[in-house]
């Protein structure tokens, strides 16, 4: 006999296991083992309020994005918010969040924390989606599932261009945040500059990444709003560090860097690349 919650239970399966990541649980586990391994010994001192990791296939940006996700080991959140663009289509409003219960990964089931969902649709309008295929979301969960095991999550597609739009949501998440109880980690997908030229993504990346340092929130909008900037989650990391400096955050750490180039030894003239970064969101006390 079904349980009520196996009757009311609606899975967004997943859209990219087997491609983007692999699409068994061994083979996945083995993957992420094999990426947390190779992250040297990182000391981070203060509260860890929020991560930006990338979003490519992990061949690519895997091993960056578990520099991220290490600063996990021992800590608990039992809420995860992930910010991501939005890739694939349009849809009404500026964010859009799933209607399904859970979403599902080799590693199983993430369940979504529709209290916390219904509470942020109350103060900001919400696009509910019945089906998905966006990649920059769902490719951060198993690194979560590997090293936080349960949580609830918060998946929240930014389908605007509008800095205005980020900084709002970011700063309804801090109210909703401060007044939880619960522990709320929040995440921006994002992978920085897309364009066929190595040298000139190294150095539009550098620029990325000293403003982040300086968490000067004028520069880091300039830096991701001037023409031609292509760092697609952009909207997600100006929500994410909205959000992080209203709860107390003061500071950004830039863990590792690098490109789609240095992963494949490919830097020739021409060569289409793609910038990843890993960093964490810090309050000092």
């Amino acid at each position: 006999m079904r349980t009520k919650e196996q009757t009311e239970r609606i899975v967004r399966p997943s859209a990219i296991a087997g491609s983007w990541y692999p699409g068994t649980e061994r083979g996945l586990r083995q993957m992420l083992e094999g990426f947390f391994a190779r992250v040297p010994e990182q000391r981070l001192q203060g509260r860890l309020l929020g991560l930006i990791a990338p979003h490519a296939g992990y061949i690519y940006s895997g091993q960056t994005a578990a520099y991220s996700y290490k600063l996990l080991e021992g800590r608990r959140y039992d809420i995860v918010v992930i910010m991501s663009p939005n890739h694939r289509a349009f849809w009404g409003a500026d964010i859009v969040v799933s209607t399904a219960t859970h979403y599902e990964t080799p590693l199983g089931l993430v369940a979504l924390d529709k209290a916390f969902i219904e509470r942020l649709a109350e103060r900001v309008e919400l696009s509910g989606v019945q089906r998905d295929d966006e990649h920059s979301l769902e490719i951060q969960l198993p690194f979560l599932q590997y090293i936080l095991g349960d949580f609830r999550l918060v998946p929240l597609m930014l389908n605007t261009d509008r800095p205005a739009v980020a900084r709002q949501l970011g700063g309804l998440l801090a109210e909703l945040i401060a007044a939880s109880e619960a522990g709320v980690l929040l995440v921006a997908s994002t992978d920085l500059h897309h364009i066929p030229n190595y040298e000139e993504v190294v150095r539009r990346d550098r620029a990325v990444a000293e403003a982040l340092i300086s968490y000067d929130m004028a520069r880091i909008e300039k830096v991701l709003t001037e023409p031609g900037c292509s760092v697609c989650g952009r909207m997600p990391v100006i929500a994410l560090l909205e959000a992080a400096r209203a709860l107390g955050a003061d500071r950004v750490q830039v863990l590792h860097q690098t490109t789609s180039g240095d992963v494949t030894g490919d830097r020739r003239p021409g060569q289409y690349t793609v910038g990843y970064l890993a960093a964490a969101v810090v309050a000092s006390v």
